[in-house]
């Protein structure tokens, strides 16, 4: 499978009446790929919705039942635009922005379809550096 994973998100815009752009991003906020966006609008609406993400996960552990009560997605809906927001695999989420008229129960499946088809592909291995301590010993 190619490293770029843009035909991915290509191929769930198309899918999808009513979609308009996608991009993957890290949980920490950083694009990684994107379909339909500029690369500042993919850097954006990857800021946003680890943002809005990283709320809602505060929700579930205030409010959920159970510390890992997991968010499974989070949708915000504009007077024109939806914007869907998953997690994606290990370290990756899932951004999805759609017209009124999409169909979020079939925006929804198939963004789960995509990251259950390709979870390998979509993880975001940690950023964490390994640090040389006293003799050189990792």
């Amino acid at each position: 499978m190619a490293d770029d994973l843009t035909w991915l998100l290509r191929r769930l815009i198309e899918a999808v009446p009513g979609a308009q752009s996608a991009v993957l991003l890290s949980v920490d906020g950083i694009a990684k790929y994107s379909h339909g966006l500029s690369p500042e609008g993919a850097d954006t609406l990857a800021a946003l919705s680890c943002g809005m993400l990283s709320l809602a996960q505060q929700v579930g552990k205030n409010f959920g039942k159970g510390e890992s009560d997991g968010v499974r997605q989070v949708a915000t809906e504009l007077d024109h635009t939806i914007l869907f927001v998953s997690s994606a695999s290990l370290g990756s989420l899932l951004a999805v922005l759609a017209s009124r008229e999409v169909d979020a129960r079939v925006l929804s499946f198939e963004m789960t379809k995509l990251c259950h088809q390709v979870p390998d592909f979509l993880a975001t291995p940690s950023r964490q550096q390994s640090f040389t301590v006293g003799n050189g010993s990792r």
